[in-house]
């Protein structure tokens, strides 16, 4: 845990001011002398700062990317120091809605707006507390992706390389109209209490729980579901007589399990975030604002993604300095394809590393 923001609040790009700001994060590997084998690694929607349970600092199982980080893993841990920090709005020891103010209550409803840039912001005040000027390379997927993408055009001195995953350089409408379904989800369930819920008995988890069963809809794949699930019952459960199908017991379960770990009110500052996702905002546009980027980028999709089409990685590649190939990972899964294969994803981020 680092707090990196004392008399001076953040300024945020929206208006207002945060802090001040703790960050949790955890590490892997060692830094060496010169501080020039930093890697970062940026987690998505509902990660946190546990992406391996590989020799880390921190406590647990395998954390949400198995396989890609530690000893002669894809990211190197025997090569490279790792830093994977918990994002600015979470809820995993990261200054977010659930945190106490500085007048003793929690934030709730008075959480600001934030933004990506502000996020990024705070991942650079966190490189300057490590003593990091310059990132051999930033990775990650989906919302982690948008982060790389700013830091590659914010801060295009201090990224030598970038691995950027399943994401475009602009949220599109059907992104965020998703994301805006899901908002309302929650904030239609009368345990909401227009975000002021902590001191309630009970949150809004029937709202969460269906946003987040809309989300995993998005994630994966028509193809997908229908061979693991297809029409088939729950157990002995028969839907004529009011029971279940099996692709619903499965959504439930997946918003059963989220409501256990994360927070409503982060879910919604985190989907508003990612729906302000521009990288061409107040830069000339995405084109001009790309232009900036000096670093090495390796742009990586997966092929049955419906969320983050393979064809926004095809736009962003064809305006990046050097217009690098898009390496496409093949899988019926969709979005979730970045967590869900290792290998090829691995192989991706091995060869951008190399």
């Amino acid at each position: 845990m680092a707090r990196l923001t004392g008399a001076v609040p953040l300024a945020l790009e929206a208006g207002g001011h945060l802090g001040p700001v703790d960050v949790a994060y955890e590490t892997w590997g060692e830094l060496d002398e010169a501080a020039g084998n930093a890697v970062l690694i940026l987690h998505a929607l509902t990660g946190d700062s546990h992406a391996s349970g590989a020799t880390g600092t921190g406590a647990g199982g395998p954390g949400w990317w198995p396989g890609i980080i530690g000893p002669g893993a894809p990211i190197d841990t025997d090569r490279f120091f790792v830093v994977c920090p918990n994002v600015l709005g979470g809820c995993q020891g990261t200054l977010g809605p659930g945190s106490v103010a500085p007048d003793g209550k929690r934030y709730g409803s008075r959480f600001p707006i934030i933004t990506i840039r502000d996020q990024v912001k705070v991942e650079a005040l966190l490189a300057d507390h490590l003593g990091i000027t310059r990132w051999a390379a930033v990775v990650g997927g989906s919302m982690g992706g948008m982060r790389v993408l700013e830091w590659c055009v914010g801060e295009p001195h201090r990224v030598e390389r970038a691995v950027v995953i399943a994401v475009g350089a602009a949220a599109t409408a059907e992104q965020i109209g998703l994301c805006s379904l899901q908002v309302r989800c929650i904030r239609a369930d009368p345990a909401f209490a227009g975000g002021d819920y902590y001191d309630n008995a009970e949150g809004p988890h029937r709202g969460m729980a269906i946003a987040r069963g809309i989300g995993q809809l998005s994630y994966r794949t028509a193809a997908e579901l229908g061979v693991r699930f297809g029409r088939e019952a729950q157990g002995a459960e028969q839907p004529l007589k009011g029971g279940r199908y099996s692709i619903e017991s499965y959504l439930e379960h997946h918003g059963d399990s989220l409501l256990r770990r994360f927070d409503a009110n982060s879910y919604i500052v985190l989907s508003e975030a990612m729906n302000h996702h521009d990288v061409g905002r107040g830069r000339g546009g995405v084109e001009r604002a790309l232009s900036r980027v000096e670093a090495q980028v390796s742009v990586v999709g997966i092929s049955s993604d419906r969320l983050y089409p393979v064809g926004l990685q095809h736009e962003l590649a064809a305006l990046l300095p050097r217009s690098p190939e898009v390496r496409v990972v093949e899988s019926l899964v969709g979005h979730d394809g970045f967590l869900v294969e290792t290998a090829a994803v691995g192989a991706a981020i091995s060869e951008a590393l190399a």
